[in-house]
């Protein structure tokens, strides 16, 4: 069977297949523009921090999301100081973005002093609830949601494999900032598990480099001594000086966190904190399609790694035993 399209038919079809063909274009050329704020804890130089922001910035472009096509991220970074951070949190809160991600407890207590209307996704927290940064996990109820580091129970955790790769370990010094609230809950359970395991736990609290060197410095004078540093933004800020002086004292030394590790640390245990950035970006996408924090529950880690490094323990007299060893994640040789 044959049709015949007249003219006027055909051109009134081709017209408005005309009209319909660029509405698409049209539409995302006409589309807003959205806008990020990103106050990071680290500095810009600091290459765990680019790690962090390329699995975020490749969560967003999996979601739709491309810098300078459809969104714009402005970027401060803290650096672990505070003046800087509250600085920064004003300054982007000040720009009208339409969600901030930020980092670390200190970051995320100077947004919620700059804004309880701008929504904040964080990373790297711990203890959220008790720092008065959610209602609950569940409902966090506010401008502010993310993600969690881990439960305190963790801290228990880094004792006990403390001593058993260092066995005539005796003396713990637990590395705590004295400004985090969830410092004490670590030190809380690191301190139930001590008689378990034969030993005696020293909170040392630091506040800057100085102070890290003078405390490290002087619990190493006396013998069969261990390190347990607790997660901050102190200690990720001056993890390489942690390091070297662990090195530096024979002290063995366990973190929270892979990338001490990589830097020459002895032993870590934790999530991995990558993986929370690109996690960070299915919320902040979320947020830019509607969703409020406040109906975003907070989320916690279901994997945690264990790190060694051989070539440290090596440096420090120690055999790691073979039991722990087949437990390790990752062996750095």
């Amino acid at each position: 069977m044959t049709v015949t399209i007249g003219r006027r038919e055909l051109l009134a079809a081709l017209g408005g297949a005309a009209a319909a063909w660029p509405l698409a274009a049209r539409a995302q050329q006409g589309a807003p523009m959205r806008r990020i704020g990103v106050l990071m804890n680290l500095a810009s130089d600091d290459a765990e921090a680019q790690a962090r922001l390329a699995a975020f910035h490749q969560g967003l472009q999996q979601l739709g999301w491309t810098v300078g096509r459809n969104v714009q991220i402005d970027y401060r970074w803290g650096a672990g100081n505070a003046d800087r951070i509250r600085k920064f949190a004003a300054e982007l809160v000040a720009l009208a973005p339409d969600v901030i991600l930020s980092t670390g407890s200190p970051s995320v207590a100077a947004l919620q002093q700059a804004t309880r209307t701008v929504p904040v996704v964080f990373v790297t927290v711990v203890d959220p609830v008790s720092s008065g940064f959610v209602d609950s996990l569940a409902r966090p109820g506010g401008n502010i949601t993310g993600f969690a580091l881990y439960e305190y129970s963790i801290s228990g955790k880094w004792l006990a494999l403390l001593k058993e790769i260092a066995p005539g370990m005796t003396r713990a010094a637990v590395i705590r900032d004295p400004a985090l609230t969830a410092g004490g809950g670590q030190l809380g359970v690191i301190q139930a598990v001590a008689p378990l395991v034969g030993a005696e736990v020293t909170p040392v609290n630091v506040r800057d480099a100085g102070e890290i060197e003078r405390a490290i410095t002087a619990f190493a004078r006396s013998p069969n001594g261990g390190l347990i540093i607790t997660g901050s933004t102190l200690a990720a800020v001056h993890r390489d000086l942690i390091v070297t002086l662990a090195a530096q004292h024979k002290l063995p030394a366990v973190y929270p966190y892979r990338y001490f590790v990589v830097a020459g640390g002895l032993i870590s245990y934790g999530p991995g904190l990558v993986d929370q950035y690109r996690d960070a970006a299915r919320y902040v996408d979320r947020i830019l399609k509607g969703e409020k924090p406040a109906d975003l529950p907070v989320q916690a880690p279901t994997k945690y790694g264990l790190v060694i490094n051989l070539k440290t323990a090596r440096a420090l007299g120690l055999t790691v035993p073979p039991t722990l060893l087949a437990r390790a994640d990752e062996v750095i040789e």
